[in-house]
This record gives C-alpha cells, structure tokens and sequence, in this order.
C-alpha cells in the first residue's frame, strides 16, 4: 500500500496526471498501466528480517513500438507530453517513498488513503493467482490488502495475492 501511493504521488507531482491503483499491484493512468509493484519478504524463524520491493516505472517507454501491449500500457512521458528522464523522476520517487515510510513509521493509518486510489474497487475483474483464474466483482480490499471477489453466481472468494 504504502509503495502504490508513493508511486500514485509522484505520478502526480512530477506531471499532474491523475493516477490509480489496480488491485493488488499495478498502477494505472487514464486506464493503462505504467507501473508494477513487486514486494518480497524475507523471513527468518518467523520474523520479518528484510522486505524487497522493486518498482517498474514505464516513464520513457514508446508503447507502440511494441504492439502486444500498446492498447494496455502507457508511460509517463506518452501520457504527460513531457520529456522526462529516470534522473528526474527517481528522486522524486524516493522522496515520496521516505515520506510514506515515515508517516506509517509515525503511527499513520494509510488504508483508507490508498483504498480511495483503487480503481477497480467494485468493478468487474479477472484475478490470475497461482494456477487459477477467479472472475467477480471486486467487493471489498481488508486492511491487509486480501479482496473479496462477488462472482456471478452470488458465492464469495477471498484472494490475498493476484495479477
């Protein structure tokens, strides 16, 4: 949560485009994704001992010069009409990452700040995880990040990772 608003933030800094997130791990600009977020925790006799993130920020990236993906991805510097540069924007990323880091540090709640960004709270979605495909309407995302899909015949499903 805490990586998807600092992305959504810089996002909107750097360009003044208005982002969103996509449960669980995507960002989104004018319904295309620019961005994927990867986390890895590593534990080590049942306590957290490290967390890696990694973030994939299209921000020059020519999205028709690959056609499987030009109807489904977007850049920053394709959406903004700028020129922009990893130089430029990294910075800003990691200011926002550290003032995210801190506020959670700090005591902060930022659930309901990022549950405000997901944009496919209580659409329709096709969720990939592990070998199978759950298809429903997003219902709810817990705190802890797990979504409840509605699926069409009225039964619930509780997912807690996906793609």
């Amino acid at each position: 949560m805490a990586a998807g608003l600092a992305v959504v933030g810089t996002i909107e800094k750097s360009t003044s485009l208005k982002a969103a997130i996509k449960w669980p791990n995507d960002i989104l600009i004018n319904g295309k994704k620019v961005c994927g977020i990867l986390m890895e925790n590593l534990f080590e006799g049942g306590q957290l001992k490290a967390a890696l993130l990694g973030i994939g920020l299209n921000i020059r990236l020519d999205v028709s010069c690959y056609e499987e993906i030009s109807n489904i991805a977007t850049s920053l510097s394709g959406e903004s009409g700028m020129d922009l540069t990893p130089p430029e924007i990294v910075p800003s990323l990691l200011d926002e990452l550290d003032r995210v880091y801190r506020s959670l540090q700090g005591g902060t709640d930022i659930y309901a700040e990022w549950l405000a960004r997901v944009e496919t709270l209580g659409r329709f979605v096709r969720v990939r995880h592990g070998d199978s495909i759950e298809e429903g309407y997003l219902a709810s995302i817990a705190p802890d990040g797990s979504a409840t899909l509605q699926r069409s015949d009225g039964s619930q499903v509780t997912i807690f990772t996906g793609d």
